[in-house]
């Protein structure tokens, strides 16, 4: 296969759960070869480790090129959790390191948020709650970002995931006590989970992975809600909660309806969520119009680096949020 054509771009989703990469030409539509590994990228005293995303991101490169016939990339976009308060040793080695290595001297590196919105809305102006184990708004008019929440789940990420999941153990812990709030049915969800209530404290606590643990009882509320007014409950504060979020970021004075979407896993929760979510969209955001994702934050990463092979980027440049490089 010879090289002729758009450029090569290469897409770079860096998250919780592993690692997905992608390489395309630049022109809308070219099909995409991926490839993707389980092992999260380490975050250590330093922040993100750009050594442990390196010994990932370049056999994978090789291994994308090799099923493409690629000869050049010309842009790379790399998105990953952490980026905008975790990624200063990523800024500082992944240009040098890119450039010698692959000869790619265009790298943007991203929040996931932001990769996330570019995988929803593209280049227009609107908002964007990302939600699963943890939750984010972002939302920009094209001068800037507005973040709301995504501060963990100890100090925020209100209406995710981890947020139902402990507000749910909360109730089942109520009950156990016999304390006002709580819900049997939750209650024997958790025994079944998890086993003894009284064993709970020393099976979450001194994990690493506590907002993935909690995140986990979350389709259990949703399971519940139906025959369970403690659980409908919950879910009905975390819709509240996601459009407070996506309502903070909302462009302002917009001169049409602007545009919402959804992304993230914790929408697959269903109806039991939706169903007070798009009531709550209703109350506090009568004037937007909610839109589907029209693709994921993979989509976003190629995205990103396929504008930036074309001069087209038109989203905000940001020290944190979308750092741009060329060597």
């Amino acid at each position: 296969m010879t090289d002729g054509g758009a450029p090569w771009v290469l897409g770079v989703d860096s998250g919780g759960s592993g690692v997905r990469f992608a390489l395309r030409r630049s022109e809308p539509g070219s099909p995409v070869e991926t490839v993707a590994s389980k092992e999260p990228v380490r975050t250590g005293p330093g922040g993100i480790d750009a050594g442990h995303l390196l010994d990932q991101l370049l056999p994978a490169a090789d291994e994308l090129r090799a099923r493409t016939g690629a000869e050049r990339i010309t842009a790379v976009a790399v998105g990953a959790a952490g980026m905008a308060t975790l990624g200063d040793a990523l800024r500082a080695e992944l240009p040098g390191a890119l450039a010698r290595s692959l000869g790619v001297h265009t790298l943007a590196l991203a929040a996931d948020a932001v990769t996330a919105y570019a995988g929803s809305l593209g280049q227009r102006a609107g908002a964007v709650v990302a939600a699963g184990t943890g939750m984010i708004a972002l939302g920009t008019d094209l001068d800037g970002w507005r973040r709301s929440d995504g501060w963990g789940h100890l100090l925020g990420d209100c209406g995710g995931g981890a947020w139902i999941g402990r507000a749910g153990l909360e109730a089942a812990l109520r009950a156990h006590d016999g304390r006002r709030g709580g819900s049997a049915v939750l209650l024997a969800r958790l025994k079944a989970v998890f086993g003894a209530p009284g064993e709970l404290p020393g099976l979450l606590y001194p994990r690493g992975d506590r907002p993935a643990v909690l995140a986990s009882f979350a389709p259990e509320v949703a399971r519940c809600a139906a025959g369970d007014p403690v659980a409908a409950g919950i879910l009905r504060d975390a819709a509240r909660h996601i459009v407070e979020a996506a309502a903070a970021v909302c462009p302002p004075n917009s001169r049409e309806a602007p545009q919402v979407a959804l992304t993230g896993g914790l929408f697959k929760l269903g109806d039991p969520l939706l169903v007070p979510l798009r009531e709550e969209l209703g109350r506090q955001l009568p004037y937007v119009r909610t839109v589907e994702a029209a693709g994921d934050p993979l989509d976003g990463s190629l995205l990103i680096a396929a504008s930036l092979a074309g001069a087209e980027l038109r989203l905000p440049r940001d020290p944190r949020m979308l750092w741009i490089a060329t060597e």
